[in-house]
């Protein structure tokens, strides 16, 4: 990629490449969207997506230690509505005692007693690692199980919470010191895991390390990496496995998770995965726990972090696009969240760590909405310095090369070789006594419109207008250092002032038609060095240009009046465009004159045609 746009933005002054950035106001104005929120639903679409893209792609699976033992709609048409007869589960807890899990949790609240409590105590008393589910509340009462079975067990709770799309992103660790039944869940395995020696050296396996609650914090959550869909993990049917269809090894020294998976439950889960179609509550602590054996956790910026990911966005994505033409930045600008998307899910698979998506998207097209209302802004400033005063190529020409006459709000000073057009009309102000005001300015206006033309056409810059008098100059605003360049200027000066004469044969044709006066003009030429840039104060300023070629330019227009012979256009050039211009007009050498002003003599040309092209 060509990188000179950029080195040619990094020599702009710094007043407009920081006080004015456009990154500036683009990174308070994402970070103001942040502050109220207004990020937030679009990046739980980003967090959907990314969770779906990563999915395509080489990374981890579900942990092969956890099972879930599902009742399902198959065990509900053989054993009745939910929920089941306590005899079902010591059923399925004496199915399990040959080839018993490492734990078992249950995803079911047993709060109302029944007679078959006390055999299914046994049982659970007998397996040694059960936990059941409680619901705590932050301002209500505890749903506990009943007091038989809250002898035998540990508990965790099964509260969870969803986001406004409905989709469960994080969970609660601990409520009121409170442990989910993920954590004792794994509390239990680890008591498993002390009483399980390894065959290779007869030692213990090392715990799961796991969080312990923070004093004082009411609740302590984290984010759930959903690190795949729910098809992946191995889930079985209730009554397959008590009617013995399962293998009994791929339940050995499981963690188990047991719950109600049947169409229409009331606990139902959306994940990334299964939004449309939400599946069973239980996979929210099948994830947990699969997190918590791996220690992946999703990890994301904190607040501060975050906004000063948005701000250095705002700031580097102004930088990249404003050096840049439209066409180009529109494809960067297409590139760029692509770029940051890709980024994201790298980052997803590779450190379990969630990037902001909408945010930092949204502050690159906020930029290239900013970099094209500042470049809009800067085009306005600077093209109303030449507003009607150039033709439509010079002011492309003038915008594509702003970045080398753009300063603080003005075009700077700069010195370089021009070619200066001076023409007035004669006895002017002898025609003028004779006529109205308004007839007059009609008829000066209708003259000084031609003109422009002829000189704009030649991609000339018409520096003022002083009365009758036109100033154009050739070779501005920026710098022609090339022989070639200012030659070209020196042409299309003559060029213009033939084609003014030419147009003034038609135009006062029409005067006449109209009993206006006629109008005759003698033009001055003269290529030399000036000094080009804004003039006047802050409230008003006027692009022109100064210099003793400028001098020279009017006095030769003046020589007009007294050059009559041999003088056809009534063109007159210095001996300096002479040197230019020779090989592409005809021209007829007058005298060495001693302009008014100047002491050194000036030898002085007339145009007398153009030369054929050969």
């Amino acid at each position: 990629m060509n990188v000179t746009p950029w080195i040619k933005y990094l020599k702009r002054p710094i007043l407009e490449k920081h006080l004015l950035l456009p990154g500036v106001l683009t990174a308070l104005l994402s970070m103001g969207l942040w502050q109220v929120g207004a990020w937030q639903p679009l990046e739980l679409i980003g967090f959907n997506l990314l969770f779906k893209t990563r999915n395509y792609l080489p990374h981890g699976d579900w942990d092969s230690r956890i099972v879930v033992i599902g009742i399902d709609d198959h065990t509900l048409s053989k054993y009745g509505e939910f929920p089941l007869s306590r005899n079902r589960y010591t059923q399925l807890l004496e199915t399990l005692e040959p080839s018993p899990p490492s734990t078992i949790g249950f995803d079911i609240l047993f709060t109302e007693p029944t007679s078959a409590d006390a055999k299914l105590a046994e049982a659970m008393e007998i397996n040694g690692q059960i936990v059941l589910a409680i619901a705590p509340g932050l301002h209500s009462q505890t749903l506990l199980p009943v007091p038989i079975l809250d002898r035998v067990t540990a508990k965790g709770h099964i509260v969870s919470n969803a986001d406004v799309d409905g989709v469960t992103r994080q969970l609660s660790l601990y409520i009121n010191q409170v442990p989910a039944l993920s954590i004792r869940l794994l509390e239990a395995y680890n008591n498993s895991l002390q009483q399980t020696f390894t065959t290779d050296n007869n030692s213990r396996k090392p715990p799961i390390l796991l969080p312990p609650p923070k004093p004082g914090k009411k609740i302590q959550s984290v984010w759930i990496n959903w690190i795949a869909p729910i098809q992946k993990l191995p889930t079985y049917s209730f009554v397959d496995v008590i009617g013995k269809k399962v293998n009994p090894a791929n339940l050995k020294n499981k963690i188990v998770l047991i719950g109600l998976t049947a169409t229409g439950a009331n606990d139902p889960l959306k994940t990334p995965f299964e939004k449309a179609q939400p599946t069973a509550g239980i996979y929210l602590h099948a994830a947990a726990i699969d997190n918590l054996l791996n220690n992946r956790f999703l990890k994301k910026l904190s607040w501060t972090w975050e906004l000063f990911l948005l701000f250095c966005i705002g700031i580097s994505s102004s930088f990249i696009l404003t050096p840049l033409q439209f066409k180009q930045r529109t494809i960067l600008l297409g590139l760029m969240p692509f770029t940051w998307f890709t980024l994201s899910v790298l980052v997803l698979i590779t450190s379990n760590f969630w990037l902001p998506i909408a945010a930092p998207i949204g502050t690159m097209f906020l930029a290239g909405l900013t970099v094209q209302w500042q470049e809009q802004k800067e085009k306005q400033q600077l093209m109303s310095l030449f507003a009607r005063h150039v033709s439509s190529e010079t002011a492309d020409l003038i915008w594509q090369n702003r970045n080398q006459i753009f300063q603080n709000g003005q075009l700077d000073a700069q010195e370089m070789i021009a070619t200066v057009l001076f023409t007035d009309i004669r006895s002017f102000t002898t025609i003028s006594e004779g006529m109205k005001p308004k007839d007059l300015l009609d008829w000066l206006n209708s003259y000084l419109g031609a003109m422009a033309e002829c000189i704009q056409k030649h991609h000339g810059v018409i520096d003022k207008y002083i009365g009758d008098a036109v100033m154009a100059v050739f070779g501005i605003p920026f710098p022609h250092t090339e022989t070639a360049e200012i030659k070209q200027d020196a042409i299309n000066a003559v060029s213009a002032a033939i084609s003014m004469q030419e147009r003034l044969i038609i135009l006062n044709q029409e005067l006449e038609r109209l009993g206006k006066p006629a109008i005759h003009i003698g033009i001055g030429i003269h290529t030399g060095l000036v000094v080009a840039g804004s003039i006047g104060g802050y409230q008003r300023l006027n692009y022109s240009v100064l210099g003793d070629a400028v001098n020279i330019a009017a006095r030769l227009e003046q020589l007009n009046k007294n050059v009559k012979e041999e003088n056809p256009y009534s063109i007159l050039i210095s001996e300096t465009t002479f040197q230019l211009v020779k090989q592409h007009f005809h021209t007829q050498k007058l005298e060495q004159l001693q302009l008014r002003g100047r002491q050194q003599l000036t030898l002085i040309y007339s145009i007398t045609g153009v030369r054929k092209e050969n």
